[in-house]
């Protein structure tokens, strides 16, 4: 069962970005791929959706996404410099004009020390890459990955809407 509140949010991004001429990218971790079918699940979405890259491991957040073996290092998969360089690094590998990250502990356990609902969202443009820090009451796994999603649909219309 699809859920209605999400699959609004998806159209009224891919509405947006159709308006305004721009495609959007993502890359995501802890939503596995959510964002990515709730986008495509819009019809008509082609015309925005370059590419989405679900990436659960740190290799692969580095290796395909170009994560710096630093960062990951240092501040861990879970962190506010994971999630803008995915951000960053899926919007410029796709040529998208947007590119969004998700990266967290959706839970049941933690992750890297983190409590189930921590999770960073980022979003990145042509002009800068913003970060933002989620603490999602952790009801069920999928709830925290719901609610991330719903907050990254808001994060996109909220700049779409300003610029």
């Amino acid at each position: 069962m699809i859920n209605t509140e999400l699959f609004e949010k998806a159209e009224e991004t891919v509405n947006l970005l159709k308006q305004k001429g721009l495609k959007i990218a993502t890359a995501e971790s802890c939503t596995g791929g959510m964002v990515s079918a709730f986008i495509t699940s819009v019809s008509g979405v082609s015309e925005v959706f370059e590419m989405g890259i679900t990436s659960y491991s740190c290799r692969i957040k580095h290796k395909i996404l170009n994560v710096k073996n630093e960062t990951l290092e240092r501040f861990g998969a879970i962190s506010e410099s994971t999630a803008k360089q995915m951000a960053d690094n899926v919007r410029k590998i796709s040529g998208a004009d947007i590119g969004v990250s998700v990266t967290g502990a959706a839970g049941p356990d933690g992750s890297e020390g983190h409590n189930p609902g921590f999770v960073f969202i980022g979003l990145s443009h042509k002009d800068g890459t913003v970060v933002k820090q989620l603490n999602i009451q952790p009801k069920s796994r999928n709830f925290v990955r719901e609610q991330t999603v719903l907050q990254l649909f808001t994060l996109v219309i909220n700049f779409l809407k300003e610029n």
